[in-house]
């Protein structure tokens, strides 16, 4: 008997020692993956620019002084703002002569360089004929070269900066015209071909007005179904039926709830492909069947109690489940609805179907307006081949998992203020 009894206890600390590396195993592959993730994206919060003493040359510009306020915008707006960027470089280096220099030269700032220097024309036209100081973005390479992520021991046809633009990246970090500042475009513009300019502010409209539409037609019609199947639907086998579909729903793939949007919501509605009306009402069914049935533990956890002492003072079936059942049920029917939610939000197969997969440059202002989302964002970027683009996927995948991260917290806090134990 001791023989089996120390076995016994041998075998139960095997177990634990078991269950505690499985843990450990988990807990530090999930520390890898978030590490690797902040460590690639915490640098696309910060961009690089260069400091250019740019000549707004009336030449390039024109003549503003005899224009309408519409021909001088016209004027503006057509102006070769990129000769200008050009003849500022050239005027910082003035020993690059060749054409294929002058082009390497050029390229050392960004494209929209022209658009903020147009910008500020447009604000203040005075400034043409002068000389004025900007802080220019700086080409993708370069700030992945000032970031420390462009080998520079590696052949130079391995790279695609040029021996000489390094040389005048650094002759530009020595003069002190090279500064790395918070990147307030990428949290604050849509998308863009060029990695410096991309942002997800887009995105994250477009995830926010979908999820909007999500909520308005899985909440109100979950709860509804919910309610009836637990309060009022008679045990038959036509209700064993619904509840078995319910449950099966919740278990598809959620790829099928975008062929089932493709074929009800596009091709037989009409409805506007790439819109957040489109994604919400599919990301909605996909939602539905997990709010029902959340709802329903949330209402039959209410004490039958409750119910009993609500009829036995007058209450009506409806006064019941209105006044007293649903209060109770609540805090659960919200937790399960934001978890829903949180689930929705990261999906990106559904929308793929439905054609959220559009290139966006244009923040959506309504629900059918061309958008993306955060998923199909960071999906399009994962994809794209610059260099620039892969610490921009990082970063939009932190920003998503932030929302995860405050969603789930919201419905764990939202539980604990409002459960009440019985």
């Amino acid at each position: 008997m001791q023989a089996r009894l120390r076995a016994r206890h041998r075998s139960e600390r095997i177990f634990q020692w078991v269950g505690i590396a499985a843990i450990a195993t988990a807990v530090a592959v999930l520390a890898l993956l978030l590490g690797s993730i902040a460590l690639n994206g915490a640098s696309a919060f910060r961009t690089v620019e260069l400091h250019l003493d740019v000549l707004l040359d009336e030449a390039a510009i024109g003549d503003l002084s005899e224009m309408s306020a519409e021909e001088r915008a016209a004027a503006i707006r057509r102006a070769d703002y990129g000769a200008i960027v050009r003849n500022a470089l050239r005027a910082r280096f003035p020993d690059v002569s060749s054409r294929s220099e002058v082009r390497q030269l050029q390229s050392l700032a960004s494209v929209g360089a022209r658009g903020q220097l147009r910008d500020m024309v447009l604000d203040n036209p005075d400034l043409v004929g002068r000389t004025v100081s900007v802080w220019v973005p700086a080409d993708d390479e370069v700030e992945q070269l000032v970031k420390g992520r462009v080998p520079r021991d590696v052949p130079e046809s391995n790279r695609r900066l040029s021996d000489a633009q390094i040389g005048w990246v650094d002759a530009l970090e020595r003069d002190g015209r090279v500064r790395t500042s918070l990147n307030t475009r990428f949290l604050g513009s849509g998308d863009s071909r060029e990695p410096e300019l991309a942002g997800i502010y887009g995105a994250m409209i477009g995830s926010f007005l979908t999820l909007l539409v999500t909520l308005a037609l899985a909440f109100p019609l979950g709860v509804a179904a919910a309610v009836y199947l637990e309060e009022f639907a008679p045990k038959n086998r036509w209700t064993d039926l619904i509840e078995v579909n319910i449950n099966n729903l919740a278990a598809v793939p959620s790829i099928v709830f975008g062929l089932l949007g493709l074929a009800v919501f596009l091709n037989f509605m009409h409805m506007p492909r790439s819109a957040p009306i489109v994604g919400g009402a599919t990301l909605g069914l996909m939602t539905l069947p997990t709010v029902i049935i959340v709802s329903r533990a949330s209402i039959s956890a209410v004490p039958p109690s409750i119910r009993e002492a609500a009829r036995g003072l007058g209450a009506s079936p409806l006064q019941v489940v209105g006044h007293h059942v649903l209060p109770l049920a609540m805090p659960g029917i919200l937790t399960g609805t934001i978890i829903g939610m949180a689930r929705a939000l990261g999906e990106t197969a559904p929308l793929l179907m439905i054609g959220m997969v559009a290139f966006i440059v244009d923040v959506p202002t309504g629900f059918t307006d061309a958008a993306t989302a955060l998923p199909v964002q960071i999906f399009l970027w994962a994809d794209s081949p610059e260099r620039g683009f892969v610490e921009k996927t990082s970063g939009a995948i932190l920003v998503l998992l932030a929302f995860l991260v405050f969603m789930n917290a919201a419905a764990i806090g939202l539980r604990q203020k409002l459960e009440k134990r019985w």
